[in-house]
């Protein structure tokens, strides 16, 4: 059932069922673009700005933590202005800052221009996530996401490979100006065509107390920590894999960065099947009967990565095949957990979507730093990071989703 919110505003029509999802892709696009399109990338200008190891990771760890931090802030705003106002203001300033990073002249001025990257990302993606409950009852917005999630894994496919091939062709900054050039389509397309969605705003939503209150709220909610905490395991297998796999797989095993770009378009694939899988299992088995049952693939997958580096097995496809099963899960545990976050709030949904992603940027951010200082030149860090976070997955799944998540 849709919210009276998709009404018409001003020359904006309403967004129908399938022009929510393409919206919503598009926004939550921005960041596997951000993160993909410069993965490629990530060993040459490494290089090239002859940066060390732990500044190269804090390209990546400050763009995640300024994400989370951010998403505190334009979660309440959100709230309290609608979410149209902040999705215009916050892509405008991330095309702005993504052009900073093409034309930075060291690693610390790219490392600033990043963390801007992912402050101002961050309202764009706390926005599309509450937009959902704007919207949609729980059971629907999962779906949706579901279908919305399809649409962000074509571009989390198509990144890593446009990324490999520009930077292998024409450096890595021309592999940051193609993610220049997304974000200001995206704020065009938004300017252009995305109405007000927030039904009823809420003029204390940024207001001190009330917003601590909310939080407190969110953040006591059993169903909430349940599916805060799945996401939050789930991203922190993927994140191991977008900060530390192009230096595993290019440093370590030697492939060029065209053929890395090819390798994380296949795990994108991989993704983008699990989420049109999603799709009926939501249907049959609801949002916590799915995540249980997803949970098998990503235990196969931490599972059988560790067991083949611990047994010695260095391959490309030793790392790749188990990646491609943790991915497949990733698109069922993603989109039911990101509705599940929001389901309880109708009226607070940008404070749980915000709250939610903050920790997942904290696990992100410590998960990164952690890779700066253990990569040593061989895959068992890496292994052994996926294994982790999958058998945290897996627990979650098993008992607080299927005891709270509904």
């Amino acid at each position: 059932m849709t919210a009276p919110s998709t009404a018409t505003t001003g020359s904006r029509p309403a967004l129908g069922h399938g022009g929510a999802a393409a919206v919503l892709a598009l926004l939550m696009g921005l960041q596997p673009a951000t993160t993909d399109i410069y993965l490629p990338a990530l060993p040459l200008l490494t290089q090239d700005l002859a940066a060390p190891m732990a500044l190269a990771q804090l390209t990546m760890a400050a763009l995640i933590l300024a994400f989370g931090f951010g998403q505190l802030l334009w979660g309440p705003v959100a709230d309290r202005f609608g979410r149209r106002p902040v999705l215009v203001g916050t892509l405008a300033a991330y095309a702005l800052a993504a052009l900073g990073s093409v034309l930075a002249g060291s690693i610390e001025q790219l490392v600033a221009w990043r963390a801007l990257q992912g402050f101002t990302m961050a309202g764009a993606v706390v926005c599309s996530r509450a937009m959902v409950r704007d919207l949609y009852a729980p059971i629907e917005g999962a779906q949706v996401m579901a279908l919305a999630l399809s649409g962000l894994g074509i571009v989390a496919l198509l990144g890593p490979a446009l990324g490999g091939l520009v930077a292998a062709t024409s450096g890595w900054r021309a592999a940051l100006g193609v993610v220049a050039a997304y974000g200001a389509a995206a704020f065009a397309l938004v300017a252009w065509r995305v109405p007000e969605t927030l039904a009823q705003k809420n003029p204390r939503a940024t207001a001190p107390g009330p917003m601590l209150a909310n939080w407190v709220e969110v953040a006591r909610h059993p169903g909430f920590r349940a599916w805060m905490l799945l996401v939050t395991c789930t991203y922190g297998g993927i994140f191991t894999y977008l900060a530390g796999s192009s230096f595993v797989f290019i440093d370590v095993l030697g492939l060029s960065p065209a053929q890395y770009g090819l390798a994380m378009a296949s795990v994108s694939a991989c993704y983008m099947a699990g989420t049109f899988a999603c799709r009926p299992w939501i249907r049959r088995f609801g949002l916590g009967g799915s995540v249980v049952r997803a949970a098998g693939f990503t235990a196969v997958a931490g599972a059988s990565i560790v067991l083949l580096a611990v047994a010695g097995v260095e391959s490309v496809w030793a790392l790749l095949v188990p990646q491609w099963i943790y991915c497949f899960g990733h698109g069922f545990h993603m989109p039911c957990g990101q509705a599940g976050t929001v389901a309880p709030f109708p009226h607070k949904a940008g404070a749980a979507s915000a709250l939610a992603g903050f920790v997942m940027a904290l696990v992100a951010f410590g998960i990164g730093r952690w890779l700066g200082v253990a990569l040593d030149g061989t895959v068992l860090p890496f292994a052994f990071g996926l294994g982790f976070w999958s058998a945290t997955t897996c627990a979650v799944a098993w008992t607080l989703v299927r005891r709270h998540g509904g």
